[in-house]
């Protein structure tokens, strides 16, 4: 419809004002949910925790949380290509160097905050790190 000065005015149905209406409501609930503290709840406890060990070994700490398999095994080389450096030579000769003991080192707290424990074989320099029990 057009009026004297050239301008188009378009009528709104009913029809169209009832679906805006309840739009609009549908939208002010949902805000309102937001709200609620169940849901709040539910917001905060999304997310996995921050790793909090050297960020060197970050990647096989991402790594390991990621993989759904109850078992990953590794070889030597594949955990430095994770890692982008070269295992210490320690680490290809003492089983101490992958035990967890009363004070976890860097190293196993990659492994320890993704809930695995790891047995490695020196011989074939080889990691299997199984996923922790509950």
């Amino acid at each position: 419809m057009a009026t004297a000065t050239g301008t188009v005015v378009r009528s709104v149905s009913r029809a169209d004002r009832g679906r805006k209406v309840l739009m609009m409501t549908r939208l002010t609930k949902l805000l309102w949910r937001r709200r609620d503290r169940v849901w709040t709840e539910l917001r905060l406890e999304a997310g996995p925790k921050p790793f909090a060990g050297p960020a060197e070994y970050l990647p096989l700490h991402t790594y390991l949380r990621d993989r759904y398999a109850n078992t990953v095994v590794l070889t030597f080389l594949e955990i430095e290509d994770l890692l982008g450096f070269s295992l210490p030579a320690v680490a290809r000769l003492q089983q101490e160097w992958w035990a967890d003991g009363e004070t976890p080192s860097g190293q196993s707290r990659s492994w320890n905050q993704a809930r695995r424990t790891v047995t490695a074989n020196l011989r074939s320099q080889t990691a299997v790190f199984e996923r922790a029990q509950a």
